[in-house]
């Protein structure tokens, strides 16, 4: 036999009550059965007077039953009644009452019984009342009088109706009327002040009911209340206004609603507040209404039996009331009784089991009547709350009623026992499909029918065992449960019903789907009013199974709007509004299975503006600035920034006056007489500036003396008998009041002067004229007004104006550095003689002749300046052996003193640039033709030429140096006794007395011999053939790859043959000799302007080594070539521009190809 496994509870119920597992059957209608109620009416049933009654009574059974009714204890013939009628097929009842009838008439207490041949099952005793809305007894009501402060409580007294009305107060306007701790509405639907106060007067208090049932609203008469105002007030302590006296008690049933209530009146206003002595307010159920003044405990129990203390406290005192609760119970099942289904011979039991508060007797009925006068029966026993039925048969088929009550109520249950002798059915439909996802509870259904019960058996798979194991769970309705399905619990389950009279299989199936998953969420996001933003949700599903993506927001639909767009993966939102902030969920539906993330969108912006500006603490140097800051707008306000406007001097120019920080909304403001100040206030977040609020009210500050003077003093003479006296003026508001002016003083430093003083108006600037040519004076400017004199100002030193300086500077020596620098000496001039404030000294040179032409050139003057009293200075980028002059001049504010005498000086000569141009033409078989010009600079005497040369063979190597000396006045030269079809490379340079000027370099190629050049004219010219250009062609590519690879490499740093036999390419005279057979290393071009050997001559740029001269570079002077600063430092380049050495020739060190070298000859 197959073990079973349960939860708990249905394990505890099958051991003890072994029946229950039967009654669970349902008993399929084709087979024989005594009645079932499926439907009634409720128990106590309100009918609208203006519509037909409807008492429902439904039943199954077989064969089907028929239906019978008891009003009022007694028979009721429905075939007497014309207004009454039965539905087909059904017990319910019909009471047309719309063509004249009274519901009125039909109210009683209704009961149907359904019968067929196994039983009589019976309904609940149906109570019909007609629902009532009666008017309101017409009455004179009174205005009533009260005084501020009292108490006082408008009654409703509504009409009493079917169901109870709903009270609520309202004005002539159909406006609710507003209640708060002080007005309040009352459970009995009177309206209670604990105080009045003046504006509580009105003519319109009016107490509405509405019913509910028939949809009417009543309306009582108004209520006029009058309040007249007494002073002073007198506070008293609280007192209730209901429930009166300190205690009272109150009874309400079990699952219903308490409602406690307390409402006091005093001056002030009373708090409430409640506690349940001995105990807690229940947590979860208790709630507060009606401004704490009700308390409400929801689905009350036996537990919330106790007594609850309301207190009600003001500063005066306190009172209390304690009300005892009593929690009743009508009714309510423990076990009520279900149906039996024995096979013949079968033992069973039916239990009916209710508890209440007093305890409810329980009585059992048969078919309707009363078990004690039904037959006998031996296989029946009652026992109390239990019948006892033993070696059942056929016969034995009845409907039993269990009826429970106390005087709260009553419980009815029906319950029959049918008797039947039937082989396993299974009710589940053959070959359902059963589809899960992964890793959730598997229910497979195995609904079966027999009698005896049948026992259950699962299978999987064609040929599989029975199941068993912790891996399943088999519950006693047949179901099978797998707690976590997998993939491999896919497949087909059979589950077998068998008892003694028979066997039945039926297969059923099982999918276990991947779960659907979330696998890119939406993200929190941030996004600027105006903007746009999007959401991504990217979706992993099962393959079989079709998904759907639904956006919402705020767990609602998205709004109906264009601006929202989805697409497949994701949510974009357009043209952002404060509207669109809240939380969106992308929700992913399949039809097994649903998931879902969210993510908040908070649209942020900048602040509003703030608003409802508020001046206080008005005092006369300062006043208190208040404000409502604006709305956020979901950026947190860093700070406030406060701006003034000046009304009087400078209307409609705002000025920053002070910020504070985000929290604070009031500031303290420094304030200046005689201003009509007008503020305004701007918040600013972390996206902005707000929109500035609107301006303040207006105010004015007295006017006072001035307290602060002109800043930006000065005295500084325009003509050599005058002093300028300047200074910034105050600005509008900082007059401190009307008739502003300015005391301008001034004297003579250090010789006892009185002060001279003279006021202006509101000017920036004041001349004093006659004064001596650039003498110190003190100077000082005070503000007035026409309340007084601003502080005693603070003095300052100017001086009277500057005139040319008189003397030239004297003595004046040049010492020759090397043939590019030259150092100046001069005396100063005595500082008297130079009329103002002394700014250096200024040397104009010029060169005269280059002693290497021997002819004049165009005067250009040069102008170096040495800041401050120096004495010396440096003369960089001289010409070599040129002959140059110069003069000194003081300079002044006002301009320049008298030149000196005239100093003219040489420059020795220096090493000659490079020869302006190396030509070689006429190559014959054994030699070549080679012209030059001579130095564009030779700086010097040109002493003579050195010519080197050396072959170069078709590996690039480099053949032995020949050295040739030639006269200075040559310019041409033919080399004999070359190699014939050879490549040579030419360095060519100047000297004179000093060295060897930059160097110059060419390549050439003497020709071919006529008899090989013979032969080649009688061979096949070979660049026509096809393998040779197919050849050549493979030749190209190769070089591109190498070339390529070369490059790279290049880049990372690396070396390379070419690379290495480019290096072998240098200047010959130091190029590394064999030590063995004397030859050169490779042959390279790369290097065809290095100089030759190091201290063979200076440097080709002409610069000035560090050993040629002591002098610092703050001998250099500020002129065309350098820039130095007022000390004299030097700050710019040495000397002038290098000249660009001549473009050399064809430098390419490659040999000629074959089909070149032929074609050369051509």
């Amino acid at each position: 036999m197959m073990t079973k496994k349960s939860t708990p509870a249905s394990r505890a119920s099958l051991i003890l009550f072994l029946s229950q597992m039967i009654a669970a059957l349902e008993v399929p209608l084709d087979l024989s059965q005594p009645p079932t109620i499926t439907h009634q009416s409720p128990k106590n049933y309100i009918v609208d007077p203006r519509e037909n009654i409807v008492i429902q009574c439904e039943a199954k059974g077989k064969p089907p039953p028929s239906f019978s009714w008891t009003r009022n204890g007694t028979h009721f013939d429905i075939d007497k009644d014309a207004r009454v009628t039965v539905k087909p097929n059904s017990g319910t009842l019909v009471i047309n009452i719309m063509n004249g009838g009274k519901a009125e008439a039909y109210e009683g207490i209704y009961q149907c019984t359904a019968k067929n041949e196994r039983g009589a099952a019976i309904s609940n005793n149906i109570v019909i009342r007609s629902s009532r809305s009666p008017l309101w007894t017409k009455e004179k009501i009174e205005p009533k009088h009260v005084r501020e402060g009292d108490p006082l409580v408008l009654q409703c007294s509504p009409p009493v109706g079917l169901p109870p009305p709903i009270i609520f107060w309202m004005d002539n306007s159909f406006q609710r009327l507003p209640q708060n701790e002080r007005v309040s509405q009352g459970l009995n639907g009177d309206l209670y002040f604990s105080n009045v106060k003046p504006q509580d007067t009105r003519e319109d208090y009016i107490c509405y009911a509405r019913f509910n049932h028939t949809q009417t609203i009543q309306q009582k008469q108004p209520i006029s209340v009058k309040v007249f105002s007494t002073k002073p007030l007198t506070e008293r302590r609280p007192a209730l206004l209901t429930p009166v006296g300190s205690t009272s008690t109150k009874v309400e049933l079990r699952g219903n609603v308490l409602l406690l209530e307390c409402i006091a009146e005093g001056l002030p206003t009373p708090v409430i507040r409640w506690i349940k002595e001995g105990g807690e307010l229940p947590t979860n159920r208790t709630f507060f209404e009606n401004f704490k003044k009700t308390l409400k405990i929801i689905d009350v129990s036996e537990a919330d039996s106790g007594k609850y203390k309301c207190i009600a406290r003001n500063t005066l005192g306190s009172t209390h009331h304690t009300i005892t609760v009593t929690v009743k119970a009508a009714p309510y099942w423990i076990t009520a009784p279900r149906n039996l289904v024995l096979s013949p011979g079968e033992d069973g039991t039916l239990i009916c089991r209710a508890n209440g508060n007093p305890k409810p007797s329980i009585s059992w009925l048969r078919n309707g009547v009363s078990i004690a006068i039904a037959p006998e029966d031996p296989s029946r026993k009652v026992d109390g709350d239990t019948i006892i039925f033993s070696d059942v048969q056929e016969s034995l088929s009845a409907v039993y009623q269990c009826n429970a009550s106390n005087e709260y109520g009553y419980l009815l249950a029906n319950a029959f026992v049918n008797v039947l002798a039937e082989p396993p059915r299974i009710l589940t439909p053959a070959n359902k499909l059963y589809q899960v996802i992964a890793n959730n509870p598997a229910l497979l259904d195995c609904a079966f029918f027999g009698s005896p019960v049948p026992e259950i058996e699962w299978f999987k798979g064609v040929k599989g065992s029975i199941l068993h194991g912790d891996l399943y769970v088999f519950h006693d309705n047949g179901t099978l449960e797998i707690p976590v399905a997998q993939k491999d619990s896919t497949g087909t389950y059979t589950c077998v019903a068998r008892n003694k009279l028979g066997k039945v299989q039926n297969e059923v199936h099982l999918e276990v789907k991947d779960p659907t998953m979330i696998i890119k969420q939406p993200e929190y996001k941030i996004v600027q009013r105006a903007g746009q933003v999007s959401f991504e949700c990217t979706i992993k599903h099962d393959r079989t199974l079709i998904p759907t993506i639904t956006w919402l927001k705020d767990n609602g639909e998205l709004p109906e709007d264009e601006r929202f767009i989805i697409h497949k993966d994701s949510l974009a939102i357009m043209n952002v509004t404060d509207k669109d902030d809240g939380t969106y969920t992308c929700v992913a539906n399949t039809t097994l299975d649903s998931v879902s993330a969210s993510a908040v969108l908070t649209v942020v912006d900048r602040p509003n503006s703030p608003f409802d500006l508020e001046l206080t603490d008005q005092l006369e140097r300062s006043v208190q600035l208040s404000w409502i800051p604006g709305y956020d707008n979901n950026s947190p306000i860093t700070n406030f920034v406060v701006e003034y406007e000046d009304g009087m001097h400078e209307p409609g120019i705002w000025h920053y006056q002070t910020e504070v920080r985000g929290t604070q909304t009031t500031v303290q403001l420094k304030l200046s007489p005689y201003v009509n100040y007008s503020f305004r206030v701007i918040a600013v977040n972390e996206i902005g500036r707000s929109q500035p609020s609107e301006a303040s009210e207006q105010y004015l500050t007295k006017a006072a003396k001035p307290d602060e003077n002109p800043t930006g003093v000065q005295g500084i003479g325009s003509e050599p008998d005058n002093l300028v006296i300047t200074w910034e003026p105050l600005k509008g508001f900082q007059s401190n009041g009307p008739g502003l002016q300015y005391k301008v003083s001034w004297r003579q430093k250090d010789v006892g002067d009185e002060w001279t003083s003279v006021i202006v108006a509101n000017v920036s600037k004041y001349i004093v004229s006659g004064t001596p040519t650039f003498v110190p004076y003190e100077i000082k400017v005070q503000s007035l007004n026409d309340l007084g004199y601003a502080p005693e100002p603070a003095e300052v030193i100017g001086h009277s104006g500057e005139d040319l300086p008189m003397v030239a500077p004297g003595n004046v020596q040049v010492h020759i550095v090397n043939s590019t620098l030259a150092k100046v000496h001069w005396d100063p001039v005595p500082l008297k003689t130079v009329r103002g404030h002394l700014q250096g000294y200024r040397i104009y040179y010029w060169k005269v002749q280059n002693l290497s032409k021997r002819r004049r050139r165009h005067v250009e003057k040069k102008i170096l300046t040495f800041s401050g009293n120096k004495t010396h200075g440096m003369l960089p980028g001289l010409e070599p052996y040129s002959s140059y002059k110069l003069n000194v001049r003081v300079v002044n504010g006002k301009g320049e003193g008298p030149a000196s005498p005239d100093k003219l000086f040489k420059t020795p000569e220096g090493v000659p640039s490079s020869p302006s141009f190396l030509k070689i033409t006429n190559p014959t078989l054994d030699s070549l033709t080679l012209e030059w010009g001579p130095p564009t600079h030779p700086n010097g005497v040109l002493i003579a030429y050195t010519l080197k040369f050396q072959p170069i063979n078709s590996t690039h190597e480099l053949g032995p140096l020949v050295d040739i000396r030639i006269p200075a006045n040559e310019t041409s030269l033919i080399l004999s006794n070359l190699n014939y079809s050879t490549r040579y490379k030419f360095y060519f340079y100047a000297q004179t007395s000093v060295g060897s000027g930059s160097q110059i370099t060419e390549e050439a190629v003497t020709i071919m011999d006529e008899g090989k050049m013979a032969m080649a004219s009688r061979q096949v010219d070979i660049a026509t053939q096809g393998w040779f250009i197919g050849l050549m062609c493979a030749v190209a590519l190769l070089i591109l790859i190498l070339l390529i690879v070369c490059f790279i490499r290049r880049n990372k740093g690396g070396k390379y043959p070419v690379k290495e036999k480019e290096d072998a390419h240098a200047d010959p005279e130091i190029q590394p000799m064999k030590e063995d057979d004397g030859t050169f290393g490779e042959y390279s071009d790369a290097e065809d302007h290095k100089p030759l050997k190091k201290g063979s001559r200076t440097p080709s740029d002409r610069t000035v080594k560090k050993e040629d001269s002591d002098d610092s570079l703050v001998d250099y002077g500020e002129g065309v070539n350098g820039q130095f600063n007022e000390d004299g430092s030097f700050i710019g380049q040495y000397s002038g521009k290098k000249e660009k050495e001549p473009a050399e020739g064809n430098e390419s060190s490659e040999a000629p190809s074959p089909v070149n070298a032929m074609n050369s000859f051509v």
